[in-house]
């Protein structure tokens, strides 16, 4: 298998993603589960069918450039491939020196958020992103050794890994997060995700009221024939409501709701933006793990 990925790293963007969206088809229409979860998904959120087509070869598209984007050589940046938009909110925050959390949900290349940003910025600060290792030991392994790049460090899903984001943070550096990945049972809250309650990380607004860190949006849009990708950088639409005062545990649990909201809003915000390249059938309306 690491064979094959290394023989398709070679290959051209453009083609990886035509072998992609190939591939995001036949999976859409092999799998009648994956297909229910996808318009289910589609029909919570109130989007007109046509608008998210292109979201079914999207997501083979994901899976095509992922061995262009961890194996290609540290010498060969993406820079050329890149388009910016809201890039000087990076140079904002970062002048700012509090640190800064960078979100973006499944929607995209999420993967080349964190790379553009190391690229760019990754001397200044370096950004640490959170990932959930795989279950599959070379895959894992693999994973691991790719998004080791300069200005990029990686965090697991664990405590060790949230200590590692808080460290990070508190010395003026950056982070970044999935957050609308259903994360284990005891680490979210239920909070409505385009009017649906679904299980939401409470780490993410956690990590900025703990701190005092900027928050930004985050969002790599795949462009049309291989030609790259625009990243667009963007400030949240409302702030984070403020933490109550004394140590009331319900008033806390009802601030995390609340705050886990204001993010799924920042979330829907995007995913209507580009509906066409969100991960529809990701299941994110699903119980977390261990509960």
């Amino acid at each position: 298998m690491l064979t094959l990925i290394r023989r398709l790293a070679r290959l051209p963007l453009r083609l990886l993603h035509a072998i992609g969206s190939a591939l995001g088809w036949a999976s859409f229409l092999a799998s009648p589960g994956y297909r229910q979860r996808f318009r289910d998904h589609v029909q919570r959120a109130g989007v007109p069918a046509a608008a998210v087509r292109p979201a079914i070869a999207h997501a083979g598209r994901m899976v095509g450039e992922l061995p262009f984007l961890w194996l290609r050589p540290p010498g060969q940046p993406l820079g050329p491939l890149l388009r910016w938009e809201g890039a000087e909110l990076l140079d904002e925050a970062l002048d700012a020196g509090q640190g800064l959390v960078l979100l973006t949900p499944h929607l995209g290349c999420f993967e080349v958020c964190a790379q553009a940003y190391a690229e760019r910025c990754g001397q200044r600060q370096p950004l640490t992103a959170l990932y959930r290792p795989s279950r599959t030991p070379w895959l894992s392994e693999l994973e691991e050794t790719a998004r080791h790049r300069p200005g990029l460090l990686t965090a697991p899903a664990s405590l060790a890994g949230v200590r590692q984001m808080l460290r990070a943070l508190r010395q003026g550096q950056t982070v970044g997060l999935l957050p609308d990945q259903v994360p284990p049972q005891g680490m979210g809250v239920w909070a409505p995700f385009f009017g649906h309650d679904a299980y939401t990380m409470t780490l993410a607004a956690r990590l900025v009221q703990q701190t005092g860190a900027a928050w930004l949006l985050m969002a790599c849009e795949r462009l049309p024939r291989g030609r790259g990708f625009a990243v667009h950088v963007s400030r949240p639409p409302e702030p984070l409501p403020p933490r109550p005062a004394g140590r009331d545990s319900t008033a806390e649990d009802r601030h995390q709701t609340e705050c886990a909201a204001v993010i799924n809003r920042a979330m829907e915000h995007l995913i209507r933006q580009y509906p066409g390249q969100y991960l529809w059938g990701y299941p994110r309306y699903k119980a977390p793990r261990g509960a």
